[in-house]
């Protein structure tokens, strides 16, 4: 099974490549980078992807959001620095972010003391709106190395952030987890970025309770960022996952991670593959704009939607949930 999906989204993406190719007379190939100031490193650990950010408005409306959608959602829990959310966690150890504001003086105030995690929040939605996909977490074992690899790499977002926060689990009892994080940014990019993630006291591995979904999902399958010229952003997409090898088509590139892969996609991408139109007037640098997710049966997950009246699009066996309130960007089923 795996390795007919497997082939079904290479040949799905081998289509559209070689109609985009002809189109615009590129080619395609496969890239390797060594030798690059990012690609010095003579050892290299391709990071999983951790979870990713995604602004909400408001985390009651996204908790209706997600669980309509099908998805077990962990109650609320708050950061020191005036951020809260309700994270859906998947059995493959990735998980989803809704952050939204608990207390904006809380939010300023740490913004202004240097907090790059609430400082890329309230810029993000100050540009884009209160609700998206801004950023992507890498898991980490050392958050300090991360920070002196982008540093050397000409990629630090800026300082490296620790922080614990309480969480409440599905038994009642609460458990206490301590986080580093180290940045990685592109001044060309003030709307997404990425960093390290470092459990220093991780939160309790079991959480099978959480794990399973109403609508059969069970792994993080792809992140799919836009940018017109996806490859000039190469060098922080490897630097990120700590991976040098690239696929590059000529609608965008790839990065494959041990937990998911990160696409960058043009425009010609994004309306070939996914039948996003693009944003009138929209700058340059990376952007979220959907999220991809492995379920068990297809069939199964399109009942759920179907039952309770959830638009969405069905296309090449997968299904396309377009943004609601409390779900910022497109989220894709599939097998």
């Amino acid at each position: 099974m795996a390795g007919r999906r497997k082939s079904s989204r290479k040949a799905r993406r081998a289509v559209l490549a070689l109609a985009l190719r002809a189109e615009s007379g590129q080619s395609t190939g496969r890239l390797k980078h060594a030798g690059f100031f990012a690609m010095t490193v003579s050892s290299r650990t391709p990071r999983p992807i951790d979870h990713l950010v995604l602004p909400v408005s408001d985390l009651g409306v996204a908790r209706e959001r997600l669980t309509a959608l099908g998805f077990t959602v962990a109650r609320d829990a708050r950061h020191p620095f005036g951020t809260e959310n309700c994270c859906v966690f998947l059995a493959d150890g990735a998980y989803l972010e809704p952050l939204g504001i608990a207390n904006r003086e809380e939010c300023e105030e740490a913004a202004r003391g240097g907090n790059v995690f609430v400082a890329r929040d309230q810029a993000f939605r100050f540009r884009r709106g209160l609700e998206g996909f801004s950023g992507i977490a890498m898991a980490s074992g050392d958050a300090w190395e991360d920070d002196q690899r982008y540093t050397q790499a000409g990629l630090s977002g800026g300082e490296v952030l620790e922080f614990s926060r309480d969480m409440l689990l599905p038994d009642g009892t609460s458990a206490t987890g301590s986080f580093r994080l180290a940045f990685a940014a592109d001044l060309r990019s003030p709307d997404f970025f990425f960093f390290a993630s470092q459990r220093i006291l991780p939160l309790p591995a079991d959480r099978k309770a959480l794990e399973a979904h109403e609508n059969g999902v069970i792994a993080l399958s792809e992140v799919v960022l836009s940018e017109q010229n996806p490859t000039d952003f190469q060098y922080l997409v490897q630097e990120a996952a700590d991976e040098r090898e690239v696929e590059a088509l000529s609608f965008g590139m790839s990065v494959d991670t041990p937990r998911g892969r990160i696409t960058v996609l043009n425009d010609a991408g994004l309306a070939g593959f996914y039948g996003i139109a693009p944003i009138a007037g929209t700058d340059r640098g990376l952007k979220g704009r959907a999220v991809v997710f492995k379920v068990e049966n297809t069939a199964e997950c399109e009942r759920l939607l179907t039952e309770r009246g959830i638009a969405f699009q069905k296309r090449d066996n997968r299904l396309l949930v377009p943004p609601a309130p409390g779900q910022g960007v497109l989220f894709v089923f599939g097998e």
